[in-house]
């Protein structure tokens, strides 16, 4: 996921622009914690150091392509399968969404 802007939009944190390096595509046969599987679609870091990670769960989820996205400065932002989001600033505050 070369662009985080839909994650921008939402109020959570900036420096999430850049160029990326170190992607990855097409790595199957994963399983996440609640046990679904998913393909990551793309992964890498951009040139501000904050990672990134794109997951394809299929067509059985409300969020076939979800991603998450940690930050230097300790925010992360996660856009899961449910619809759901999450976003941590880093310094105790949070909101999750559970429509997306």
């Amino acid at each position: 996921m070369a662009n985080q802007s839909s994650a921008n939009s939402s109020g959570t944190s900036s420096g999430t622009s850049g160029a990326s390096s170190g992607t990855s595509s097409g790595t199957s046969g994963n399983t996440s914690s609640s046990g679904q599987s998913y393909t990551t679609t793309s992964s890498g870091m951009n040139s501000q150091g904050n990672h990134y990670c794109s997951r394809d769960y299929g067509s059985n989820v409300s969020n076939s392509n979800s991603y998450h996205y940690s930050n230097t400065n300790g925010s992360y932002y996660y856009s899961n399968p449910n619809g759901s989001t999450y976003y941590n600033n880093g310094n105790g505050g949070s909101t999750y969404s559970r429509n997306g």
